[in-house]
């Protein structure tokens, strides 16, 4: 008895937060009405790491393979606003800082000052190197002690979630694809020349399965493959600033601060509040045990730096947020075929995908119709030692 015909099979993507969402639609402007994109909660649902406003979008990178990614991440961006007529990604500016005295002789893996500006020169990222006085001039509403150092990248901004996240979806029912909200899968079965997708009342046959399911990524893929994931409880905080002229888009840009602990803040964008949160550092959780609750310690914490370093940033909090980041243990990205099944292909974000989000999604549409990509992934299979090796630790950068 033979398979079912290759014209009757899906391309199925689990998930459909930041990647699967990116993905979905890419494949869907190469296979029309045979995508199916399935969702385990509501579309932009706050469970996993795709909700909220604002992610920031950056040239500037410490690594060069994510560097090498950057200006076709733009690209794609630029591809979906064009089609799409939503404006998704904004241009603020972008400083990096770091507390020079409270880094000292702490391991940095090139997340100082110098390590940004080497990646910048080898991949033509123009720059500007500023310190203390300068960046207090052009920005006053810094308050620094007088030693720091800051990095200066203009294309630097903000790229919006949730409203990303729901132009992918609907350019991709507008290609033909079929979207699923509450449709958790329960197992993937290879069979014959094709995927078998389990779901709750229906087996869905698939030419190609695209696992973007981030936090419960090892249940969708249990019996194929076991990546080595932590998954932390992270956290942000709008606060409603009185002083909205002083942090608008326009006169404050997208911040990381790297010192004793790391900080990335936002001007107001989303909600009449600026935004701050604390890069890593979240208990663990599953996506199960995980609460929706904030810590209050790191609450003070930030509340403590701000008030410190960028007083006029504060204001009553209007709410705090929750989210899961799922890390492998060298904090790098996953994105691949499952060895020995190539018609699974999986991408797991590690806490600072979105950045890349619709090129991403382009990416697993290449690997899920051609087998290949052109862009530069090579660095991110599941061969590398960091997922193959049980002795390899974690290298997490917090």
């Amino acid at each position: 008895m033979t398979g079912p015909r290759s014209r009757d099979l899906r391309l199925v993507v689990v998930g459909c937060g930041g990647l699967g969402s990116a993905a979905a639609y890419w494949l869907s402007r190469a296979a029309g009405g045979r995508v199916l994109a399935l969702e385990r909660h509501a579309l932009g649902h706050d469970h996993g790491a795709s909700q909220d406003h604002s992610r920031i979008i950056r040239y500037a990178q410490h690594q060069d393979a994510y560097a090498a990614l950057a200006p076709a991440a733009y690209a794609a961006w630029r591809d979906v606003e064009r089609v799409s007529g939503q404006q998704l990604v904004t241009e603020t500016g972008g400083l990096v800082i770091e507390d020079v005295e409270a880094r000292r002789g702490l391991a940095t893996a090139g997340r100082d000052i110098g390590g940004y500006a080497a990646v910048a020169d080898r991949h033509g990222v123009d720059f500007e190197l500023l310190d203390a006085r300068a960046v207090q001039r052009r920005w006053p509403q810094f308050h620094l002690a007088g030693t720091e150092q800051a990095f200066y990248q203009a294309r630097t901004g903000i790229v919006d979630a949730r409203r990303a996240n729901a132009t992918h979806i609907a350019l991709a029912r507008g290609h033909g694809a079929e979207v699923r909200e509450h449709s958790p899968v329960r197992a993937l079965r290879p069979s014959g020349d094709h995927v078998e997708v389990v779901l709750d009342d229906e087996v869905v046959r698939a030419e190609h399965v695209v696992v973007a399911a981030d936090a419960r990524t090892n249940e969708v893929l249990d019996g194929l493959v076991r990546i080595p994931l932590t998954i932390t409880q992270e956290q942000v905080t709008y606060y409603a600033t009185p002083n909205l002229l002083d942090f608008s888009p326009e006169r404050f840009p997208v911040f990381m601060w790297h010192g004793a602990d790391n900080f990335y803040g936002f001007p107001v964008y989303g909600e009449v509040a600026t935004k701050l949160g604390q890069h890593m550092g979240g208990h663990e959780v599953t996506a199960d045990t995980r609460t929706y609750e904030p810590d209050p310690l790191r609450r003070k914490r930030q509340e403590a730096f701000l008030a410190d370093h960028v007083p006029g940033f504060l204001g009553p909090e209007l709410y705090t947020k929750t989210c899961l980041y799922t890390i492998p243990p060298d904090q790098h990205y996953v994105i691949d075929t499952v060895p020995g099944e190539p018609r699974v292909s999986v991408a797991v974000g590690a806490g600072h995908a979105y950045k890349f989000a619709s090129l991403i999604g382009r990416v697993l549409a290449d690997l899920a119709t051609t087998g290949t990509t052109r862009h530069p992934i090579a660095g991110f299979g599941l061969d590398r030692p960091a997922l193959t090796d049980p002795s390899w630790g974690r290298a997490f950068h917090v």
